[in-house]
């Protein structure tokens, strides 16, 4: 499928870039791990050439070709573009998927803001949960429960990167917390990016934000054992490493501003030794009620895309359009 010369590049890539995934990585079986790699690759490829350049927007578009020509199966000569066409094809990858994360990237070159709670879940979708339902499509499930149940695993990890982050992308001048929360709290957007500082409403905003996310953790774990059981660990441990960063906030007071969350090699150790365990608990496991709730609304049309046995049409949804005819707009105005 992939050929082994571009996915020793996709795997020392992630050693080097992110060596929380890539450890992570180790937990799944070969079969999930090694097209795993492959996405990951394309998918950081895509998000540092959006975040770390500085042409955000011709950047973009440059993706935009990219993506293009790997579902056209004629992929840029690069190791992650060939290797992403090359799990395109095995897998049938559902073009809705990455385009929404394409499209999560083109707000952030936009530098956009989210109005309410239920924007920020619609950005969470694209950046985070489009992953984990591409994920699902590796591990060959297709089930709607459970790729709605890898949806919520996907934003409750974005709503705590936002909250873990908030000094740092306010520095950056960057907000993702609801704008509405701004206005209840009676404090100035414009104030807070001048000189963020962790003041009580900044920190009830990030402990509400983070009591989100912890619903939808716990809501995400009755999909688990709708997966393979051999790549459950994996995502068992994601989901308790992840959601070990709120208690360290918490521990903080709240304060993301002076402060960054981290947890510690010992820690998460101590949660592979729980993901372990609860992989072995689930095999006996009576299916859960909660796997039948409904998928958010800001994430159905993932759920629809991957639920789907063949990847749709190859042409650029409507919305889509939008985003780069507003980031065009956006580029020529900067």
């Amino acid at each position: 499928m992939i050929a082994p010369q571009d996915l020793e590049h996709c795997r020392e890539a992630i050693r080097h870039g992110s060596l929380s995934f890539y450890t992570a990585s180790r937990l799944l079986p070969a079969s999930v791990r090694d097209p795993a790699l492959a996405l990951y690759a394309f998918c950081r490829l895509a998000d540092d050439e959006v975040d770390l350049g500085d042409a955000k927007v011709a950047a973009v578009t440059d993706l935009k070709d990219r993506l293009d020509l790997a579902y056209q199966g004629t992929p840029r000569n690069a190791p992650a573009d060939r290797a992403f066409a090359a799990i395109v094809e095995e897998f049938e990858m559902p073009r809705a998927l990455p385009e929404a994360l394409l499209e999560g990237l083109a707000w952030d070159a936009m530098e956009r803001r989210y109005d309410t709670l239920s924007d920020v879940r619609s950005y969470s979708a694209r950046v985070a949960a489009a992953v984990g339902a591409m994920m699902c499509v590796l591990m060959r499930v297709r089930d709607r429960d459970a790729l709605a149940r890898a949806c919520d695993l996907g934003v409750a990890m974005q709503l705590t990167n936002i909250a873990r982050d908030v000094g740092e992308d306010a520095r950056e001048n960057r907000l993702y917390l609801p704008r509405d929360w701004f206005v209840e709290a009676g404090v100035s957007e414009a104030e807070f990016l001048a000189n963020p500082t962790a003041s009580p409403e900044i920190r009830a905003m990030t402990k509400r934000l983070l009591r989100e996310a912890q619903a939808l953790y716990h809501r995400s774990e009755a999909g688990v054992p709708e997966l393979p059981i051999k790549a459950r660990t994996g995502i068992y441990a994601a989901r308790h490493i992840y959601a070990a960063i709120g208690p360290k906030v918490a521990r903080a007071g709240y304060d993301n501003i002076t402060r960054r969350a981290v947890t510690t090699k010992a820690t998460k150790l101590g949660l592979l030794g729980v993901a372990m365990a609860r992989t072995a608990v689930s095999v006996a496991m009576p299916k859960s009620a909660v796997v039948y709730a409904k998928p958010l609304p800001e994430v159905a049309f993932l759920v629809d895309a991957a639920a789907a046995i063949a990847a749709p049409a190859h042409d650029w949804s409507d919305t889509l359009y939008a985003t780069f005819a507003t980031l065009k707009t956006h580029e020529k105005v900067g």
